[in-house]
């Protein structure tokens, strides 16, 4: 990866903008970070304990569970928001910080989130 300080790709812009934001968002073992990765093809997403440097749980829309009604991606990524939910409902947190990782809170990322939040989750 090129200096953090003269991004030129689109990738390299992103991860800036990711370090911005997490200068003021950092998670805790009581509210932990939900962060969202997205590639071309998939989503992914985390819940991170900024505290001790540990993901509590991580799922994807490839996750067992995640049962999507209709085809395509914001789909696919609102069932992954569903699956985070209900697992992190069974680990006791109820509420979380979102972290969209540099990414347009837009499609697919707003999608995890509203699926989290369908599922029980507060942000």
């Amino acid at each position: 990866m090129r200096n953090v300080h003269n991004p030129r790709t689109r990738s390299e812009r992103r991860v800036r903008r990711h370090l911005r934001v997490r200068k003021k968002v950092a998670g805790s073992a009581g509210r932990p970070r939900l962060v969202v990765f997205r590639s071309l093809k998939h989503i992914y997403a985390q819940l991170v304990d900024d505290d001790r440097g540990v993901v509590l749980l991580g799922v994807s829309d490839r996750s067992e569970g995640a049962e999507v009604d209709v085809s395509g991606k914001v789909a696919r990524g609102k069932a992954a928001g569903k699956l985070l939910a209900e697992k992190a409902k069974g680990q006791g947190i109820k509420s979380v910080v979102f972290d969209r990782a540099g990414y347009r809170y837009h499609g697919r990322v707003k999608a995890v989130a509203d699926g989290a939040r369908e599922g029980g989750l507060e942000f």
